[in-house]
């Protein structure tokens, strides 16, 4: 018998999870998140590892989801230095790297950047050839003043041979252990999205190195010795630690997609959305044939607008931590919350905040904490906060179907205990009791994908060859990440054709899964 562990860290609590080889659950634990995430996690593990009463040499993999990533853009902390090179002169002068970007995060991450010559035009063209000597003489100036780089070329998704370029000379100028991040490997279509998500892949380098070594500390302390180690993508499968060093913006908004394949799991639903309540905030996205649906717009990440892959997630600011107010003869609901401090300022917990929590405690829904605490709230008042926190669900849930008609919800998260029983909208409310780690879970039973994008001129390859290449760089990226090759199977194909380009111009997508090796 081989046994799996797997530990999501969110804002308010940490949750661990031991599962076996035929993915039963055996043992769980929630717990607090620590300012240090090693501690948080050595916290859980140990713990969940007492329970289980597991041969620790019988765990062959362990996985972790974590928000350190996002916390760092967020709060503008631990983040490197990163000098931004644009292969797009002069073509591209008008709008210069890190505009629109908020001014305290440029200056975090240096604002340094340089647009040098480089870069293709839209049909596959050259736009300008790049010059090393310019290149090089700017290396030499950022030596000491960076971190890492970031390199943008111009339509590098139609071809990125200068990126690589590129990369090849900043190591051999600045050394192999500076972080190089390319546009063409991370971003989609769309120079300052794409270069804004490069820019954040390349100032998490150190964040995740730290985590990394931290979870590896943390594993090293419990006798753990002999696993295999991955950390979650956001699109729901996982990546092994080399692959997320190299990636590391991946592993942003992961918490909501595990939560969204632990609810499928659980639920042995295929498509349905997931409603994922935790102490602060409620995350809602929808599951299809088994894993999150993807945003098709470009995203916000602290402030900076980026176009690569990420979950189809709103959250609204609804969790068992919301502070309930009142505000004449109404009521508000958060935004802000207690968090992890609910033990002991919630009423239920003789502290003197009124939470959602609360409420539901009042309502007789929950028998967390002491009930006599909340006494002093009448009962139609807790109706009608209650009503108020259906409405808010409903109206969350409403905003990502796709039809009018009423849709299956899958309820996750430790704060479901204030998520009312009937939903407007609603067709059923499916709860599980083991949904308050459904996160860990859906850590613990990913498999590993890999995913390629890229435009291609049928005018200049047949579009056979065109899917097939497309095909091998995902397969390939897949490996990389972790997945046994005998076990990868293609599990989605986007085929877009662009108008505007000329030659038959196609962009293709594939997305392919695997086991892991």
């Amino acid at each position: 018998m081989r046994y799996r562990v797997g530990i999501d860290v969110g804002g308010t609590n940490t949750d661990a999870v031991v599962l076996d080889d035929q993915f039963n659950l055996l043992a769980k634990e929630k717990s607090h998140t620590s300012r240090d995430i090693e501690e948080g996690i050595r916290h859980s593990l140990h713990r969940v590892l007492q329970k289980s009463k597991i041969d620790r040499d019988r765990i062959s993999h362990v996985m972790l989801g974590t928000t350190q990533c996002t916390n760092a853009i967020v709060e503008r902390k631990r983040l490197s230095r990163v000098g931004v090179i644009r292969l797009g002169y002069p073509a591209t002068l008008s709008v210069v790297p890190y505009t629109a970007w908020p001014p305290d995060l440029r200056d975090v991450l240096s604002g340094q950047f340089k647009i040098v010559h480089g870069g293709y035009e839209f049909n596959g063209n050259l736009l300008s050839r790049i010059n090393e000597r310019e290149i090089k003489d700017v290396l030499q100036t950022w030596k000491g003043h960076i971190d890492a780089v970031a390199v943008i070329g111009v339509f590098s998704s139609l071809r990125n041979d200068q990126e690589k370029q590129v990369a090849d000379w900043v190591h051999r100028e600045m050394g192999s252990h500076v972080p190089v991040s390319l546009s063409s490997e991370i971003g989609s279509l769309g120079l300052i999205e794409r270069e804004n998500a490069t820019i954040l892949n390349s100032a998490l380098f150190s964040v995740i190195q730290t985590t990394a070594r931290g979870f590896e500390n943390a594993l090293d302390a419990e006798g753990i010795h002999h696993a295999q180690i991955y950390l979650c993508q956001n699109d729901g499968t996982l990546m092994s630690l080399s692959f997320a060093k190299k990636y590391p913006i991946f592993t942003i908004a992961c918490g909501p997609t595990n939560s969204i394949r632990g609810a499928s799991y659980l639920s042995k639903l295929q498509n349905a959305v997931v409603l994922d309540v935790g102490g602060t905030t409620s995350d809602i996205g929808v599951i299809t044939h088994g894993f999150p649906r993807q945003s098709s717009t470009a995203v916000e990440i602290g402030g900076i607008r980026t176009n690569f892959r990420m979950p189809d997630i709103i959250s609204i600011g609804l969790g068992g931590g919301s502070i309930v107010r009142r505000t004449g003869n109404s009521y508000t609901i958060g935004p802000d919350s207690v968090g992890y401090h609910i033990t002991e300022r919630a009423k239920v917990f003789g502290g003197d905040i009124l939470t959602t929590t609360d409420v539901a405690v009042r309502l007789g829904q929950s028998n967390v904490g002491e009930k006599r605490f909340t006494s002093e709230l009448s009962l139609e008042e807790a109706e009608q906060i209650y009503k108020k926190i259906g409405d808010m669900v409903a109206a969350a849930i409403d905003r990502m179907k796709n039809s009018a008609e009423d849709v299956k919800v899958i309820l996750v998260g430790g704060g479901g205990i204030i998520v009312p029983s009937k939903i407007s909208g609603v067709s059923e409310l499916i709860r599980d009791e083991n949904g308050d780690v459904a996160n860990a879970i859906g850590a613990c039973i990913s498999q590993v994908s890999g995913q390629y994008e890229k435009i291609y001129i049928y005018d200049q390859i047949n579009r056979e060859d065109a899917m097939q290449d497309a095909k091998d760089h995902a397969i390939n990226q897949a490996i990389e990440a972790g997945a046994a090759e005998d076990s990868i199977e293609t599990v989605d194909v986007e085929e877009v054709p662009l108008a505007y380009y000329p030659g038959n111009a196609n962009r293709i997508r594939i997305k392919v899964v695997g086991d892991l090796a």
